[in-house]
């Protein structure tokens, strides 16, 4: 990379975000990793990067992990949303709290750190965002209806702030992945996917890193499947 630039992960302890920070430090970035496991701020550490404990449900937390990414290098390129897991039930058993709980967890989590990050972005003339969404967020699932409803707003949201933003070189993507490793494994699950296996974290991590560069410049507003062929819409 010609130049120093710096990557912001949210929810990044475990899991995809975990990957992504692995992958991104990898590839030169400068890494700022927010969990509320504890496990982010050590891997930040582990990778010569900053971590914040804390949760991306908290407009403070968020803010914390901004304003040490730009006191220790005084800019933000990327960002990268991920998120933990919501309630899950019946449809029509899901109580009114829960389905305000699944905003939070796969809306909100994502729209607290693009408000704080884009207008550094901005100054900058740019700047690249990637939200780890869900491969079923256009082919629901009951077995993830919390995760489905607001995923498929994140969708619109997407759209709405690549149009809005496309003309200043910020751009958004969403990531959906399908049965990654970072799930509990079951032959059911397995045999559903056509390419018979499960994806890891790292293939996820290496489409985000993609969709994060130079040569993914002209991608935005878009939702990237990473299903091993499961989704059948187009």
């Amino acid at each position: 990379m010609s130049e120093e630039k710096v990557a912001l992960i949210t929810a990044g302890g475990s899991g995809m975000g975990a990957a992504a920070a692995r992958k991104l430090a990898a590839d030169g970035y400068r890494v700022a990793v927010l969990s509320s496991s504890g496990k982010g701020e050590a891997l930040a550490e582990e990778l010569g990067g900053v971590g914040v404990t804390g949760s991306n449900q908290s407009n403070d937390d968020v803010k914390r992990l901004v304003d040490l990414a730009m006191e220790r290098w005084g800019r933000i390129d990327a960002l990268v949303n991920s998120a933990g897991h919501g309630p899950r039930a019946p449809i029509l058993d899901i109580s009114d709290e829960d389905w305000h709980k699944g905003m939070e967890v796969y809306f909100l989590s994502a729209v607290r750190p693009v408000r704080l990050v884009v207008p550094i972005m901005e100054a900058q003339g740019g700047g690249a965002i990637v939200n780890i969404s869900t491969a079923w967020a256009f082919e629901p699932s009951p077995m993830f209806p919390t995760s489905a409803v607001a995923r498929a707003g994140l969708a619109s949201f997407t759209k709405i702030f690549a149009d809005t933003y496309a003309a200043k070189n910020i751009r958004m993507n969403n990531v959906l992945p399908g049965w990654i490793d970072s799930l509990p494994a079951t032959d059911e699950r397995r045999d559903s996917i056509p390419m018979r296996r499960y994806g890891t974290s790292e293939e996820i991590a290496a489409t985000i890193a993609f969709l994060l560069s130079e040569g993914a410049g002209y991608i935005t507003g878009q939702n990237i499947r990473v299903d091993g062929g499961i989704a059948r819409s187009v």
